[in-house]
């Protein structure tokens, strides 16, 4: 069996948007033909985009003879694609990756793993897909002719995480490609089904999920009354500015205290995980930082802010909010509220604002007003001060103005607004594989 090969760089610009010949190695004269059919692409669940149609234009090439007992290889060209690169992000070289299953029928039945090298030139946005042509190998088991027809096939994206995009024929789609396999003396097995060659997986490694800390314990100040408060669960709704469109959603939050001195160290916990990644997540890329509403006898904000993700997340794992810590210096005496406010999370170079539809309290603190304190609408850093503290409760209620973003819904859909700690990834990487607006699923 003689064995040819040629690449060059028109292979892997002709992707999924060109016409070009498609290069095949196997046994005997190689031969190919070109098959178009409908195709739906599913993006990634974190983008927000719907499913979208196209027309996939495959070119499979594959030996036009072959003997019982050969492996052939079989070669996917993707001469057009169901879709462009949106006008989102461009792809830098070497980041998309295709594989996908090529159907064996006839003589022998196999469904053959394709996988094509993360190879491809800069994409620019809203311009054709580029993919490199996918191979994968048959071991031919029965006399007879053996058909070859290009099935489901998913395109993966590794800029700035990995996201994929799965595709998957919309109609009945014919052969590619057609095996007249022989008898032979040096024959393998006869009859059956055939088994390709798998192509190796490799077990992702589950990276460890980054928590919360544990809350505060209640204490009790040498004689000096208690020093420890506890806020009140609240359910908010809040509205986001994400880089993939506006988002609502619902979130558990809760703000607890401790006193020192006339100042108060403030806790913001997310009760529950607010969602599943979608996608890989590296370490150090979502930031989430929230401005507290103060109310009642004082006024302003504090800023509170947790750290970045200290470990990877890998898609499917939990993504834990850490919990937000910050300073508050009151600027007047009496029963001041301390309410979530607006969320921004900063992920991979993007920023998402969340602001609230009410504010809900959470807390209320007896507070002794101090020069330089928050009363009058300035946004607090948490400097210490002198004058002494009172008792607090954890009720809550409604009240006006200020702004919460939480995170934590038992549906996991409160942090759908929160597709940006993976959406922005999606929107940098996964959204990649989306049609232009012409050709969106009707």
């Amino acid at each position: 069996m003689r064995t040819r090969r040629r690449v060059t760089p028109a292979c892997l610009v002709l992707v999924l948007g060109g016409a070009g010949a498609l290069l095949g190695l196997g046994a005997g004269t190689a031969q190919a033909a070109e098959v178009s059919y409908k195709t739906e692409c599913i993006p990634p669940a974190i983008s927000g985009l719907p499913p979208v149609e196209g027309t996939t234009k495959a070119q499979i090439t594959a030996p036009a003879e072959a003997k019982v007992g050969d492996e052939v290889t079989v070669t996917w060209k993707f001469v057009q694609a169901a879709a462009k690169n949106p006008d989102i992000l461009d792809l830098g070289k070497d980041t998309v990756k295709p594989t996908g299953t090529l159907k064996a029928a006839g003589a022998q039945t196999a469904s053959v793993a394709m996988e094509g090298p993360r190879s491809n030139p800069p994409i620019p946005k809203n311009s054709d897909m580029k993919l490199s042509d996918m191979t994968g190998k048959l071991k031919l088991t029965a006399a007879g002719e053996v058909t070859l027809t290009p099935d489901a096939y998913d395109v993966n994206v590794n800029q700035p995480i990995s996201t994929d995009t799965k595709c998957s024929p919309k109609e009945a789609v014919q052969p590619g490609a057609t095996i007249k396999v022989t008898d032979g003396s040096g024959g393998g097995p006869g009859g059956g089904s055939g088994s390709p060659t798998p192509t190796p997986t490799p077990t992702p490694t589950p990276s460890p999920t980054v928590t919360s800390p544990s809350p505060t314990p209640s204490g009790t100040a040498g004689g000096g009354g208690p020093t420890d408060f506890k806020g009140k669960e609240v359910q908010v709704p809040y509205r986001c500015k994400t880089p993939i469109g506006d988002k609502n959603a619902t979130s558990p939050v809760q703000i607890d205290a401790k006193r020192s001195g006339g100042d108060f160290a403030l806790t913001v916990r997310f009760k529950k995980s607010v969602m599943n990644s979608p996608a890989d997540i590296p370490a150090g890329s979502v930031k989430p930082s929230m401005e507290v509403v103060l109310g009642g006898a004082d006024k302003g904000t504090v800023h509170v802010a947790g750290p970045a993700n200290a470990a990877p997340i890998k898609s499917g794992d939990p993504i834990e909010i850490p919990d937000l810590t910050g300073a508050y210096k009151p600027g007047a005496s009496g029963r001041s509220t301390l309410s979530p406010g607006v969320l921004t999370i900063e992920a991979l170079g993007t920023t998402t604002t969340c602001t609230p539809a009410k504010t809900e309290v959470s807390l209320t603190l007896d507070t002794t007003g101090q020069p330089g304190g928050a009363s009058g609408g300035q946004s607090t850093g948490g400097s210490s001060g002198t004058s002494s503290g009172g008792t607090a409760s954890g009720s809550g209620g409604t009240s006006t103005g200020g702004g919460l973003a939480q995170t934590g819904a038992d549906d996991h859909g409160a942090l759908k607004a929160l597709g940006l700690v993976a959406g922005t990834a999606i929107l940098l990487g996964g959204a990649v594989f989306t049609l232009m607006p012409r050709h969106r699923s009707r």
